[in-house]
């Protein structure tokens, strides 16, 4: 969970989320599924959110951390759409109004501790499911964990912000850790020093795959970096595609 983060989380990310809202629409039609309102689990400051309900879907935005809610609730008043939030743990979240489908995107399922955690998150993410509902997610990937992000440090920094990103991969736990000291101009011009700490754990294709059984889950399509290829050996992020 990003608390402090919050401030400078989407200052310095690299990533094109309308690549992801292609891909999940491109899964939806592969499928022949035409769904009306979408759950983002794990929807963090409210980008995928935001986009999603733009292109008209009736979406529902989920996340532990009221900080990144914030954020979220004005990205969505300042694009002009009404999207729902909700300040919930995955683990034990609960909707009113059944949805068509689930999305959680960029590895929030690695941020889970334990193999119990994601039992119970796709247990609630199926009872959030109308029947033949469609819940998309990923993970990182063993190679990224290990070799991308590894032991390596990464330093970002603008104008109004500085961050130093500290990884450490654990290979006996499973585990890679990040440590994030950041510093963020005020309005004086002076610099606010923030430390957070967040772990990823590693999960592997086959113990997923058998959880969402064990929930349910009907079919189960597995697919590597944004495209319908299977995962190879150095995919960095790994989509599953489960149908209820």
């Amino acid at each position: 969970m990003y608390n402090d983060f919050s401030l400078i989380y989407d200052r310095f990310q690299e990533i094109d989320y309308r690549e992801f809202i292609n891909f999940y629409i491109e899964v939806f039609n592969r499928n022949n599924y035409e769904p009306h309102s979408i759950i983002d689990l794990g929807c963090g400051s409210g980008e995928i959110t935001v986009l999603l309900g733009k292109k008209g879907y009736s979406v529902t935005g989920i996340d532990i951390s009221s900080d990144m809610l914030s954020i979220a609730q004005n990205k969505a008043f300042d694009n002009g759409v009404d999207i729902t939030f909700l300040n919930q743990d995955m683990t034990e979240f609960s909707v009113l109004d059944k949805a068509d489908a689930v999305i959680s995107s960029l590895d929030c399922i690695n941020y889970l501790p334990c193999l119990n955690d994601v039992k119970e998150t796709f247990s609630c993410v199926y009872e959030s499911l109308k029947p033949n509902g469609i819940f998309i997610f990923d993970i990182n990937s063993e190679y990224k964990l290990s070799n991308i992000l590894g032991n390596n440090t990464f330093v970002y920094q603008d104008d109004e912000a500085y961050c130093v990103w500290e990884c450490g991969y654990f290979p006996e736990d499973k585990v890679t850790s990040f440590e994030l000291n950041f510093f963020v101009k005020d309005n004086s011009g002076k610099y606010d020093r923030y430390f957070e700490y967040q772990e990823e754990k590693l999960y592997s294709v086959r113990e997923l795959q058998s959880i969402a059984e064990e929930e349910g889950f009907k079919k189960t399509d597995v697919f590597s970096d944004l495209s319908f290829e299977e995962p190879k050996q150095d995919s960095e992020r790994i989509f599953f595609v489960l149908r209820k």
